[in-house]
């Protein structure tokens, strides 16, 4: 037996939850509908704010950090606007290391604890020196366990390695 959910808790149905009963064991998978696909947003929608609370957080966040980068400072996640388009450029270097994360892009929605992202994520130099990683595409952020950031939702995204990126705000 095998049931179909969708859910526009992400954007516009990027998201679909997949349950499968198969001996007895229920098993979820989220499955991003726009996973591989460039950015779907356009100047002209305008970021999509259904939380005002959460979008008051996220612009007024404390910083970005990834866990590979162990300088101790995290780095910056501006919020720009333009017009209703709501924009995201972010980075954290190392300190005086090699190691670097990027984000550039546009945030397409905002919802009570979760933020999609339209854009670029770069990764250079660590956890390994030489080691690139970059990818344009939708990309979900999410509070999870009620902790104080905003956290990646997509795992291994590149070379098999968990990249944890968190865009911290106040409590």
């Amino acid at each position: 037996m095998m049931a179909l959910i969708t859910s526009d808790f992400f954007h516009r149905s990027t998201a679909s939850l997949f349950g499968v009963l198969a001996t007895g064991v229920l098993i979820f998978a989220a499955v991003p509908a726009h996973a591989d696909e460039a950015p779907v947003n356009s100047a002209e929608e305008g970021t999509r704010i259904l939380d005002p609370q959460s979008a008051e957080r996220l612009e007024q966040n404390t910083g970005l950090t990834l866990q590979w980068n162990s300088s101790g400072r995290p780095g910056v996640a501006v919020i720009n606007h333009k017009g209703d388009l709501w924009t995201l450029y972010g980075e954290q270097t190392n300190g005086n290391q090699p190691g670097k994360v990027e984000l550039d892009g546009v945030i397409s929605e905002i919802g009570e604890g979760y933020f999609t992202f339209d854009g670029t994520i770069r990764i250079s130099d660590t956890p390994d020196a030489g080691r690139q990683c970059e990818k344009t595409k939708s990309w979900h952020f999410a509070v999870t366990q009620n902790r104080p950031y905003y956290r990646l939702r997509e795992f291994e995204w590149c070379d098999y390695l968990t990249d944890y990126i968190d865009i911290y705000f106040r409590k």
